[in-house]
């Protein structure tokens, strides 16, 4: 049986990967791919600690952070689309006009 210390570690590699992910790749899709892998992760250990301290408060959060989650997909494409309309490029070293 699986305990709770297993799903804390897969959820840190997890994590660390998505991590690893968002400071190396430069590529707006990948980037975004990391980041949600990063927010799973994270909901992982909610739901892990909410099964060891037997209560339903990690579940309503993970839920919080999917709604999260699918807004910051949504806007974050959409800006994406918007930006590769105007340029054939998705590298975010050429992304400097969106600078203030």
């Amino acid at each position: 049986m699986l305990s709770s210390l297993h799903y804390f570690i897969l959820a840190a590699i997890l994590f660390a990967i998505g991590g690893i992910g968002v400071l190396v790749r430069r590529n707006t899709i990948i980037l975004f791919m990391c980041v949600e892998m990063m927010l799973n992760a994270v909901n992982l250990a909610l739901i892990a600690f909410a099964r060891y301290l037997n209560s339903a408060d990690g579940q309503m959060l993970v839920l919080f952070v999917m709604a999260v989650a699918a807004t910051e997909v949504v806007v974050g494409l959409a800006i994406l689309v918007a930006y590769h309309r105007q340029h054939p490029t998705t590298d975010l070293d050429d992304m400097n006009l969106l600078k203030g």
